[in-house]
């Protein structure tokens, strides 16, 4: 992985969260529970924490190999992405329930990224 895809990817996650991220406070604001408020801002956070570590190791390439490059990438798009699609469905009466597999799948490849972060540091 170029140390050059690995900064675009960080810095499209982290615009696309800070997007998302005001899009969920001012105008999702007024047709979600406080419920589904909080579950579309997991997904923001998630996204955004893996965008700047993304970011930091973009700047690092050393210690990044391109198993935790994608495990961090697809990790946020079936974690981060499936939270959204599963609140804004359900948001409007018919929730998507073939996401709610999809969200521990990518929980899983977040966990799995961090853990060969930590065998790479060794």
């Amino acid at each position: 992985m170029t140390q050059q895809i690995i900064i675009v990817t960080a810095a499209f996650f982290g615009m696309l969260s800070v997007i998302l991220g005001a899009f969920g406070a001012h105008a999702l604001k007024k047709i979600l529970s406080k419920d589904q408020l909080h579950s579309f801002e997991v997904g923001v956070k998630y996204q955004m924490y893996h965008a700047i570590v993304l970011l930091a190791l973009g700047f690092n390439p050393n210690t990044l190999t391109s198993a935790t490059y994608w495990c961090f990438t697809i990790g946020i798009i079936l974690f981060s992405f499936s939270i959204y699609g599963l609140v804004l469905s359900d948001a409007k009466g018919k929730k998507l329930r073939l996401l709610g597999p999809i969200t521990p799948i990518g929980g899983l490849l977040l966990v799995i990224g961090w853990l060969l972060l930590l065998i790479n540091a060794f």
